[in-house]
């Protein structure tokens, strides 16, 4: 099939901003179905416009290909603030593309991560030609895992995003009519982004050198003057809009995904609003990573997006979903189980009918101790047995010595900073208690989502806990499955709490959810520390933050569990022939 390609296509706004995108439509008269996607990260680079997608494939199965610039962003008339505008740019984007004369009327969006987001919002504007979406790895609200974490700011991604991927094209915007002075900047950059580790370190993050200098980007600076219950941050939200998002979609979920949470919150509640619409689908896979081999373990051929349980491929689960609600293909795609998801340990797919698991059996997993208090990290034990009598442990955060980030669910710039990882030498250092159990007999899965709830105390008038799930191989390997935060000042919402006076608080961190078999031999472990940087910005004790003071102050953290505080996480064991 030929395929045709109009470069600069205008979209005219109903502001009168005109939007501009690039259509890949095939050859043949007649017209077509149109698949939709709006991002800020350029039309014109195949990485960021078509990425995980062959979208070839999807013009030569029939369908108009429309990737747009969304406003302020490369081709796009505007100005570009994150989130504000898409859900009015989107609706009538939709709405604009039904128009056009090779258009069947009907339209479906796709794209990962902003540019699930650019459907989420779309979707909750309800234009009447949108019919399906199909949002991998999507956010639903910064505050939620974005740009923040349980009150912890998630500098690594706030500022590799803003360095790396909005930056020089603003600065292009900006400086374009001057080659030496746009040439400059652009030095400047790339100095800045060869450095960035070094300057994931300056604080006060509020006059971060590599933004300030290059005047720019300033919406950095104005979400960082935002309180957390600040109002603005709803028309950044799609969260509270779910309601209003009557369309089918197929969400695409990765474990090691640092938007996993708000991927897995699209689906539920979208599936309330219109259950047997709604398809999930998750994966071992890291944010926009859908290979085989994430981090330093290798889950099998069948785990990448080309051999999807060696049945299918990710850009032909798209094909199949848009064939049915675009092209009235009669299939029995819909009486598939609704979640499919990836069992790391045991490595293999499985469908399920339900996210979380209804057979799910929520265990407590309690910490105890061997030993005096102050002991060294190694002694802690993890069991179901509730804790008795037991001395407290104790450790020194030191905000200028912080537990270094070793992969996870993460998204900034580095080398192998993503996925799964032997946490060796997290493990070894004096501020991170180890928590683990006896060598396991019988496979134990757990599977869902997956909750610390924690009793502790500190002399500082706020600080940060951090907890971690970790498979430990018979070999001592120490593999990383999920891990969570919590500022004290934010234990319990956006509404700031007073300073702390010492009390012994309840704090339940969020560890969002895994899939994964602890094979016999294995042990299951819990890590409890104050920081994990610069994943999320490292509390500095003192009842300021690093985005506006520098001081920082020695922190005495307490982790109790005895029978008063029965320190403890929640594991969703799903009951097997050995476990029952």
């Amino acid at each position: 099939m030929q395929i045709i390609l109009d470069k600069n296509v205008a979209c005219t706004l109903r502001d009168g901003t005109v939007l501009y995108a690039d259509i890949y439509r095939p050859g043949d008269e007649g017209t077509y179905p149109v698949l939709l996607t709006r991002l800020p990260y350029g039309k014109d680079l195949p990485f960021y416009s078509h990425r995980y997608l062959d979208t070839n494939r999807l013009v030569q199965n029939g369908y108009v290909v429309i990737i747009q610039d969304v406003r302020g962003r490369f081709e796009s008339e505007g100005n570009f603030i994150p989130f504000i505008n898409e859900a009015k740019d989107g609706y009538d984007t939709v709405e604009w593309a039904a128009s056009l004369p090779y258009s069947s009327g009907k339209v479906g969006m796709f794209g990962l991560s902003y540019y699930g987001f650019t459907q989420l919002a779309a979707a909750a504007e309800n234009p009447p030609h949108l019919k399906a979406i199909f949002p991998s790895q999507s956010l639903n609200d910064p505050r939620r895992g974005n740009m923040y974490h349980s009150g912890a700011y998630g500098l690594g991604t706030s500022e590799t995003w803003a360095l790396e991927s909005i930056v020089p094209d603003m600065l292009k915007r900006k400086y374009g009519n001057d080659t030496e002075k746009y040439r400059e900047m652009m030095l400047k950059t790339a100095d800045y982004m060869n450095h960035i580790h070094e300057w994931y370190h300056y604080k006060p993050i509020n006059e971060w050198p590599p933004l300030k200098e290059l005047r720019t980007a300033d919406y950095f600076f104005t979400f960082l003057d935002l309180e957390l219950n600040d109002s603005y941050w709803e028309q950044a939200s799609v969260y509270n809009r779910y309601e209003k998002m009557n369309v089918p979609a197929y969400h695409v979920a990765g474990w090691y995904d640092s938007l996993l949470q708000s991927t897995l919150d699209n689906y539920v509640e979208m599936n309330k609003q219109n259950n047997q619409q709604q398809k999930l689908i998750i994966g071992p896979w890291a944010h926009g990573d859908f290979k085989s081999v994430i981090g330093e373990r290798n889950f099998g051929v069948h785990a990448s997006e080309d051999w999807i349980d060696l049945k299918n491929d990710l850009t032909g689960l798209h094909i199949d979903w848009f064939n049915h609600w675009l092209k009235d293909e009669q299939s029995d795609f819909l009486q598939e189980s609704p979640v499919k998801l990836f069992v790391m340990g045991s490595n293999e797919w499985r469908n399920e009918q339900e996210w979380p698991l209804a057979r799910t059996q929520y265990t407590p997993f309690y910490l105890h101790s061997r030993g005096q208090a102050n002991r060294s990290s190694s002694d802690g034990t993890l069991s179901f047995t509730k804790p008795e009598d037991e001395s407290f442990d104790s450790y020194i955060h030191n905000p200028e010595n912080p537990v270094p980030t070793v992969g996870g669910g993460t998204l900034y710039d580095g080398v192998q900073t993503t996925g799964p990882h032997h946490q060796g030498k997290i493990e070894d250092r004096d501020d991170v208690l180890i928590y683990t159990s006896k060598k396991l007999e019988v496979p134990v899965e757990v599977t869902g989502p997956i909750n610390m709830k924690l009793w502790a105390s500190t002399d500082a008038p706020d600080t940060d806990f951090t907890a971690k799930l970790v498979d430990v191989f018979p070999d001592g390997t120490a593999i990383n499955l999920t891990d969570g935060i919590v500022r004290a000042r934010y234990r319990n919402g956006y509404t700031p709490e007073p300073d702390l006076s010492g009390e012994i608080v309840k704090y339940e961190i969020d560890l969002w959810a895994t899939s994964n078999v602890f094979l016999p031999g294995h042990q299951i472990r819990i890590e409890i520390a104050s920081s994990n940087f610069p994943r999320f910005d490292v509390n500095p004790n003192t009842g300021k933050t690093a985005r506006e003071s520098t001081k920082t102050k020695l922190a005495q953290q307490t982790i109790y569990h005895n029978t008063k505080y029965p320190s403890h996480i929640v594991l969703p064991i799903i009951p097997t022939r050995t476990t029952e």
